[in-house]
C-alpha cells in the first residue's frame, strides 16, 4: 500500500525540465503535494497558495518533530523514544535493517565471541586478551596491538588517536601538578623542563572534568574514574611522550606522580588509568555528545523550522541521513541504562553528568578546527595529521559551502529577512546550547559570513569529526589494554606495589571484554547502503550554479583522498580517518 517516489521531473512545452523532489514514502490514497523549480526562501514567495502551502508544511512539521528532555542541563533529543515511530523516509533502508538485525548486529557479533571465548573469568595474561581480536582484523588493530605498551604510541594518540580533542600546550605547570625537574630531567634529552616549556615542547592532558564524578557499583563496591593529568613532551625525534603522570587533582602522599622510570607495572597502571579518563570522556563528549547529540539538534531544528523548499533545507538534509534513526535506537542500545556504556567505570548517570559539566563549559571555538587548534596550542607541534587533514577538510567544506550562500544570500538583508533561517537558529541555542550565552554559538545571523561559518561546522562535525573520533574504535578500542572504559580495581595511591597479578586483576574480566569489543565492532561497521561524503544521490537542486558547486565539490574531495593516500606513504602509522572517500555523508551510525 506503500511506494518510495524519489522525484517527479516534469517537461514544459517550451522543453525546459522542473524537478520536483520527494523523496518519501506515499499511501495509497494520500494526497501529496510537492514544491518543484528553484529554491526559495520565505519572502521569496508572494503567491497566496505558495504562502499557505509552506505554513501548514511547517505547522505540521512541527507537530510531528518534537523536542523532549533527556535530562537537567543537558541538551534535548528528538520526541521520538522508538525507531518505529520515526517517519519511514528517516529511518535506515530495508537492507540496513536486515544487516544490523542478523550478521552485523550485537547479538549476532556477541554469541560468535562468547563460542570462542566462554570463559567469565579473568584473562591469564596480556598477550592471552589480545586474543579476541582475531575475529576481525585490520591493519591498525594489527599496528595497535602491537605498539600499545610503547611510550611514544600513547603520546601519538593524544594527536591522532579516537579522542585528538584533548591535550594542550604547557607553558606553566598547574599548581597541583608538582612536577620537578628532578623527577623529569632524565626524560628530556638533556634540557630542563623549564627550557622544554619555554619552547612550546610540553603538553598536558587535564581530566579534572571526571573530579566527582557518578559511577557505578561493582561487585556491591562503587568502581573508580581518575581525574588525573599527565605532562607529555616533544622529543627532539618529534615523538609526543608521556613523562609524569598523577591520578588524582590534588598532590599529597597518597597520590604519587608515576614516571616512566617506575617499575614496569607502575607505570602501565598509571598510564591505563589516565587513559581510562581519556576513554570515557572520548565516549561520552568527544564522540556522543559532540558529534551525535550536536547533529540530532540541527536536525531535529531544520525538520521543524526550514519547508523542503527552502535552500539550506536542501543543503543540508542529505548531511542529516539516519541521524534520527541511529541516535533514538542507540540510546536503547549503547546510551541508556541498558546499554553498553552502562558497563563503564561510569555507567549512564556518570556519563549524563560529565555531559552535564562539557555543555555549561564548551565554546562554539572549539568545534571550528583552526580556532581549536590554535586556543590548545597546537598549531606546530610535528606529526599531528588530525590537525593537517582536518584543516584541508576544512578549507574544501567552507569553500563548497560559500559558494551555497553567496547564490542563495547574496546580501546580508537576506538572512535578516529569513525569518525561517532565524528561527531554524534560535531552536538550536535553546534546546541545544540551552541559551548559554558564553558559549559564543550563534542566537541568529547577521552576515553570511556567520553563516557560512555555522554551516561549515555542521558538515564538518558530522562527516569529518564523527569519522575522526568513531571510525578508529575498533582499530584502537578493541585492544583493551590501549582503551578501556572500564578498569575494576582502585588506582594505586603508592609506588611499588603492583605486580602483572593486579594489572589483570583491574583489567575488564572475558566477559566485560566481549561486551566492550562488540561494541567497537558494531560502532565501526560498515554497510551496503553507505553514502560518501559530498555524494548526493537524492537530487534536491534544480539549479545551475548549485549543481556546480556540487560537483567541483566532489572534484576536490577526490583530489584530496588521493593526497591523503600519498602522504600515508610516508607516514606511520597511517591517518585515514580523514580520508573522505573513507568517511560518510552523515552521522549513520
Amino acid at each position: 500500500d506503500e511506494w518510495y517516489c524519489s522525484k517527479i521531473v516534469v517537461k514544459t512545452p517550451e522543453g525546459a525540465e522542473i524537478l520536483f523532489p520527494c523523496y518519501r514514502w506515499i499511501s495509497n490514497g494520500e494526497v501529496v503535494e510537492l514544491r518543484g523549480g528553484k529554491a526559495l526562501k520565505v519572502f521569496e514567495d508572494d503567491h497566496p497558495l505558495l504562502v499557505e502551502h509552506r505554513q501548514k508544511e511547517l505547522a505540521r512539521k512541527k507537530e510531528l518533530y518534537t523536542w523532549r528532555t533527556l535530562a537537567e542541563g543537558v541538551m534535548e533529543i528528538n520526541g521520538f523514544t522508538d525507531v518505529s515511530q520515526i517517519p519511514a523516509e528517516l529511518q535506515f533502508s530495508d537492507s540496513k535493517k536486515i544487516e544490523v538485525m542478523t550478521t552485523k548486529g550485537i547479538a549476532s557479533i556477541k554469541i560468535t565471541l562468547r563460542g570462542l571465548f566462554p570463559s567469565q573469568e579473568n584473562w591469564e595474561s596480556l598477550d592471552d586478551m589480545s586474543r579476541i581480536f582475531s575475529l576481525r582484523r585490520t591493519p591498525m588493530s594489527e599496528y595497535v596491538a602491537d605498539h600499545w605498551m610503547d611510550d611514544d604510541f600513547y603520546g601519538y594518540q593524544f594527536l591522532n588517536g579516537v579522542n585528538p580533542i584533548v591535550v594542550t600546550k604547557c607553558t606553566e605547570l598547574p599548581a597541583n601538578f608538582p612536577v620537578t625537574e628532578e623527577m623529569v630531567k632524565p626524560f628530556l634529552d638533556g634540557s630542563s623542563l623549564q627550557d622544554e616549556m619555554q619552547k612550546g615542547n610540553i603538553f598536558l592532558f587535564d581530566a579534572k572534568i571526571m573530579d566527582g564524578a557518578p559511577v557505578r557499583d561493582y561487585d556491591g563496591k562503587p568502581l573508580h574514574v581518575t581525574p588525573g593529568l599527565c605532562l607529555l613532551y616533544v622529543n627532539s625525534d618529534k615523538k609526543l611522550l608521556p613523562i609524569a603522570i598523577q591520578l588524582q587533582q590534588e598532590p599529597s602522599e597518597t597520590n604519587p606522580i608515576f614516571l616512566p622510570s617506575d617499575s614496569e607495572t607502575d607505570w602501565l597502571l598509571a598510564k591505563f588509568y589516565l587513559k581510562n579518563a581519556y576513554a570515557l570522556m572520548h565516549q561520552s563528549l568527544t564522540h556522543l555528545m559532540r558529534t551525535h547529540f550536536m547533529a540530532e539538534a540541527y536536525t531535529v531544528a531544520a525538520l521543524r523550522c526550514l519547508p523542503e523548499i527552502h535552500p539550506i533545507y536542501k543543503l543540508l538534509m542529505p548531511h542529516f541521513r539516519y541521524t534520527l534513526h541511529i541516535n533514538t535506537g542507540g540510546r536503547k542500545t549503547l546510551f541508556g541504562p541498558d546499554g553498553a556504556l552502562e558497563e563503564s567505570s561510569l555507567g549512564y548517570d556518570g556519563i549524563v553528568e560529565l555531559m552535564r559539566r562539557h555543555i555549561a563549559n564548551f565554546h562554539y571555538s572549539s568545534f571550528i578546527p583552526a580556532e581549536d587548534f590554535s586556543a590548545r596550542g597546537l598549531d606546530t607541534i610535528p606529526n599531528n595529521f588530525y590537525r593537517d587533514d582536518g584543516l584541508k577538510l576544512w578549507n574544501i567544506i567552507n569553500s563548497f559551502v560559500t559558494t551555497m550562500v553567496n547564490y542563495y544570500y547574496p546580501s546580508d538583508d537576506h538572512l535578516t529577512n529569513d525569518t525561517e533561517l532565524q528561527e531554524w537558529i534560535g531552536e538550536i541555542f535553546t534546546h541545544a546550547i540551552l541559551q548559554n550565552k558564553e558559549s559564543g554559538f550563534p542566537e541568529n545571523f547577521r552576515t553570511s559570513e556567520e553563516l557560512i561559518k555555522f554551516l561549515s561546522m555542521i558538515i564538518f562535525t558530522v562527516s569529518a569529526q564523527h569519522s575522526a573520533v568513531n571510525n578508529p574504535q575498533y582499530d584502537y578500542c578493541s585492544i583493551l589494554p590501549n582503551y578501556s572504559l572500564l578498569l575494576r580495581k582502585p588506582p594505586p595511591t603508592t609506588k611499588g606495589q603492583s605486580s602483572m597479578d593486579s594489572v589483570m586483576e583491574t583489567l575488564p574480566n572475558v566477559s566485560e571484554t566481549i561486551d566492550f569489543v562488540t561494541m567497537s565492532i558494531v560502532l565501526t561497521g560498515s554497510y551496503s547502503d553507505k553514502i560518501y561524503l559530498g555524494n548526493y544521490p537524492d537530487e534536491r537542486f534544480d539549479e545551475a550554479i548549485p549543481k556546480q558547486a556540487i560537483k567541483d565539490f566532489q572534484a576536490q574531495l577526490s583530489e584530496f583522498s588521493k593526497e591523503i593516500s600519498e602522504k600515508n606513504l610516508e607516514r606511520s602509522p597511517p591517518y585515514i580517518y580523514m580520508d573522505p572517500a573513507q568517511m560518510e555523508n552523515s552521522i549513520a551510525i
